[in-house]
């Protein structure tokens, strides 16, 4: 869990937070509440200050063999909208075409979990995410398909609990939309659709509705 998280200044807020709703913060049901809201903040925030790049740094050169495109799909989001502090969670979809060095998988996958671990919206984690390994690889091309159902669509407001929000950030070689339709084809499903645009920030939904 995040060093950098003020435990005892949560555990006030929320104590407050409670009081505001009505609630008594001394009550047996929530004595305890502030201290397990201040640890899964903990956890949920512990992204904020952490610079990702780092996390690329074990990239091994591999002259010309490096194929074609390298695709990890289907990495598990978890994020907070920075708007109502609801959780947004979903998929993660990540292809680089390699330039001349390569990074193993599991960096991907940790490259999203810590820029999610911080208050966002998921049209700015997409394009981090994309950045970060653009600034880290030098791939030929970089593109990052989000797909997430948001608590700030589907427990509030519109309340609409079906829907989905897909994002996409490109860079390089496949931002070309030629190059974006073979990558979707191998996704499959209703990404295949948000692919064929070759827009860089198609969404169904944002996360501050």
């Amino acid at each position: 869990m995040a060093e950098n998280v003020d435990r005892e200044r949560i555990v006030a807020a929320v104590r407050e937070l409670l009081g505001a709703i009505g609630a008594d913060p001394d009550s047996p049901e929530l004595a305890s509440t502030p201290f397990r809201v201040a640890d899964s903040y903990a956890e949920f925030f512990a992204g904020v200050g952490e610079d990702p790049a780092p996390l690329l740094s074990d990239a091994v050169p591999v002259g010309d063999d490096t194929g074609e495109l390298v695709l990890l799909r289907d990495i598990t989001l978890r994020s907070v909208c920075e708007h109502h502090l609801l959780p947004f969670r979903g998929r993660a979809h990540i292809a680089y075409h390699p330039g001349r060095r390569v990074v193993g998988l599991s960096a991907l996958a940790r490259v999203v979990e810590v820029l999610a671990a911080r208050p966002q919206v998921q049209e700015r984690l997409g394009e981090q995410i994309a950045q970060t390994l653009e600034d880290g690889l030098a791939p030929r091309g970089v593109l990052v398909v989000l797909e997430a159902s948001h608590g700030c669509v589907a427990d509030r407001g519109v309340r609409q609990q079906e829907t989905a929000a897909v994002t996409v950030a490109s860079r390089g070689s496949l931002a070309d939309p030629a190059e974006q339709a073979g990558v979707f084809a191998l996704l499959g499903g209703a990404l295949r659709d948000a692919g064929g645009t070759g827009e860089a920030g198609r969404h169904a939904g944002s996360a501050g509705s």
